[in-house]
């Protein structure tokens, strides 16, 4: 039963994140710091959160491979690899982002932190319809090592 619940709980780490992110970014907007300190950081657990959950799902269980229409697997993982690396520097964005929150460098929180925001949303949304297509549109496929769903094998 886990093993068919745990995308759904990943997904739903991952949308979640996106939407407090988005209200955090809100009320940053309007002044309310305490507020966005608090969203961003639930968020940000959120975002920590789905990341351990698939790497676990991906060590025990592995990654569902594709299964849509054979014509669309080389776009399908071409997008895959793109989400993949938008992920990387939008988790590299966070980790830089909150360390200039936690020291207290607003001046450079300031710069970095609408990029970071901008970048996650679209890798939430990208990440959105990596599951729609592996779980909701198309039949979950056979699960696999994370290097062979990567790069379409």
């Amino acid at each position: 039963m886990w093993v068919q619940i745990l995308p759904d709980i990943d997904e739903a780490c991952i949308f979640l994140s996106a939407v407090i992110m988005a209200v955090g970014w809100y009320f940053i907007r309007r002044g309310r710091v305490e507020v966005h300190k608090r969203l961003m950081l639930t968020g940000s657990v959120l975002a920590v959160l789905f990341f351990l959950l698939y790497v676990a799902r991906t060590i025990f269980i592995g990654d569902a491979t594709f299964d849509g229409p054979q014509n669309w697997h080389a776009a399908y993982y071409t997008f895959l690899q793109a989400h993949s690396i938008l992920a990387t520097v939008a988790a590299v964005l966070g980790i830089i982002t909150l360390t200039f929150a936690f020291r207290r460098n607003f001046r450079r929180h300031r710069k970095i932190g609408p990029w970071t925001v901008v970048i996650w949303f679209v890798t939430a949304a990208t990440g959105t319809m990596v599951y729609l297509l592996l779980y909701v549109i198309y039949p979950s496929g056979n699960t696999t090592s994370l290097l062979h769903a990567w790069l379409g094998h």
